[in-house]
């Protein structure tokens, strides 16, 4: 735990949430980190963020994250350029966050748009910009088939998010992006094993 009481990857995560608010960067929190939020926790040592970066932000966030990160700015000015990823880690924790750059990807641009802020810990300044249940629930299907539909961790991530937002998820947000990314059968499926 960290002296201010947060997890080493929450204090994180805050850490780059404020970096990112400070070069007026739009962005995410996402992936296993977000679904723990949303639904079944599990322990992760890696946060994963989604960010509109542009070409002139990589040097500025780079000198931001500073000597207390190993990040390329090679690497991340090549993310940039191509609507890649690329990750920082961050030394005195082993905590590594992995930027997904927004580039020409609609789904990212409404997932960035949607985030919800969410309040951790009693600290003011402990505010994440968090991805939907619904967006979790439809990226991680499609990382799922991506991968083969072999990773246990994804489909249990996805079918926790649903069992544990019920009614409160969004039926024609969960559909219509589901339908567009081309996972609607395994959405159907996911759906039917969260009753």
């Amino acid at each position: 735990m960290a002296p201010d009481g947060l997890p080493d990857p929450l204090r994180v995560a805050v850490a780059v949430a404020g970096i990112l608010d400070r070069l007026g960067v739009a962005y995410v929190t996402a992936g296993s980190f977000a679904s723990s939020l949303h639904g079944e926790p599990r322990s992760t040592d890696d946060i994963d963020v989604v960010a509109d970066l542009r070409l002139p932000h990589a040097g500025p966030l780079v000198n931001a994250l500073g000597g207390d990160w190993y990040v390329s700015e090679e690497a991340a000015r090549d993310a940039i350029a191509r609507g890649g990823s690329f990750n920082a880690v961050h030394l005195a924790s082993g905590v590594k966050d992995d930027f997904f750059v927004v580039g020409t990807d609609p789904f990212d641009a409404h997932r960035v748009a949607s985030g919800r802020p969410v309040h951790l810990g009693a600290e003011p300044g402990a505010v994440l910009r968090v991805d939907t249940a619904e967006h979790i629930v439809v990226r991680k299907l499609e990382w799922f088939r991506r991968g083969g539909e072999t990773s246990e961790r994804q489909w249990r991530d996805v079918v926790g998010v649903l069992r544990a937002q019920g009614a409160r998820l969004d039926p024609s947000e969960l559909g219509t992006w589901a339908e567009r990314l081309g996972v609607a059968d395994l959405l159907t499926r996911a759906l039917d094993e969260a009753k």
